[in-house]
């Protein structure tokens, strides 16, 4: 894992946008009602990491989770020798058109071995994340996915499902989160009116006011973890006029604060 550490770790300072992070820790984070919005792989280079859900999913370094997007999920990440580390590929539902259609029970996670095939592959994947566009970002993410397949995880397409009205909301948001989006303008583009949006919503047991906070909070979350810009700044990308009203609702659903928060971090992680 060493090898990837290090390539993951230099091409973060070199590179501002890329199809992955990398998030370190020097101390204990335990985050509760964390949202997935989209498929999520975290490979553990060092440290592990557990989530906490109906069952509770241990992950070490050299081992890998693929998260399915769920409302919340605690989490704790717990450094060990170099520290926690751990390796973010966020992925697309049409990622996995890929993939051979695999009926069976739904799952929310998928935990594996980081094998010789699928270290080579994560390492050409970042880094051929740093030169090529992100239109072709697609592709290598669809790789990963392959590789995975052919090597027995036969269930990949057990953690997909079409994605509801609350997905699309929170895509829709997360598109723009310095604009101060309404139900309205929503539904418009949905093309539905706002009390159709509204009755839609409420039957996934959601909300558009919940949907919004998740959003700004979900990017703050991240923008901590993986960047070394101020909270202040990262209070203002992710849509709040002020940074107390930014730890104010981030500490009300993640039960931490960003400075808090911030304070577990490496210094490597910026």
């Amino acid at each position: 894992m060493n090898e990837l550490i290090e390539i993951g770790l230099s091409t973060v300072k070199q590179h501002p946008s890329l199809p992955f992070s990398i998030y370190c820790a020097n101390d204990e984070q335990h985050i509760v009602n964390v949202p997935i919005a989209n498929p999520l792989l975290v490979v553990v280079l060092s440290g592990s990491k557990t989530l906490i859900d109906t069952e509770e999913v241990n992950c070490d370094a050299g081992n890998f989770v693929l998260m399915a997007n769920t409302p919340q999920v605690a989490m704790r990440n717990i450094p060990q020798n170099f520290g926690y580390i751990a390796l973010l590929i966020e992925f697309d539902y049409t990622d996995f058109e890929c993939l051979k259609y695999q009926a069976g029970a739904k799952k929310k996670f998928i935990t594996g071995q980081v094998d010789s095939l699928f270290k080579m592959t994560l390492k050409q994947f970042i880094e051929w994340a740093a030169v090529t566009p992100p239109q072709l970002w697609p592709i290598r993410r669809q790789e990963l996915l392959q590789v995975l397949f052919s090597q027995g995880f036969k269930d990949l397409g057990s953690i997909i499902e079409p994605p509801t009205l609350t997905h699309k909301v929170h895509t829709i948001i997360a598109s723009d989160l310095t604009r101060d989006w309404d139900a309205n303008s929503i539904a418009a583009t949905l093309a539905m009116s706002e009390s159709t949006l509204r009755r839609k919503l409420t039957a996934e047991d959601s909300s558009f006011q919940l949907i919004k906070d998740n959003a700004r909070l979900s990017h703050g979350l991240h923008l901590i973890q993986s960047s070394s810009q101020s909270i202040g700044t990262i209070a203002l990308q992710c849509g709040f006029s002020s940074q107390s009203r930014f730890t104010d609702k981030f500490k009300l659903l993640f039960n931490t604060t960003p400075t808090a928060l911030r304070k577990t971090i490496m210094s490597e992680a910026g």
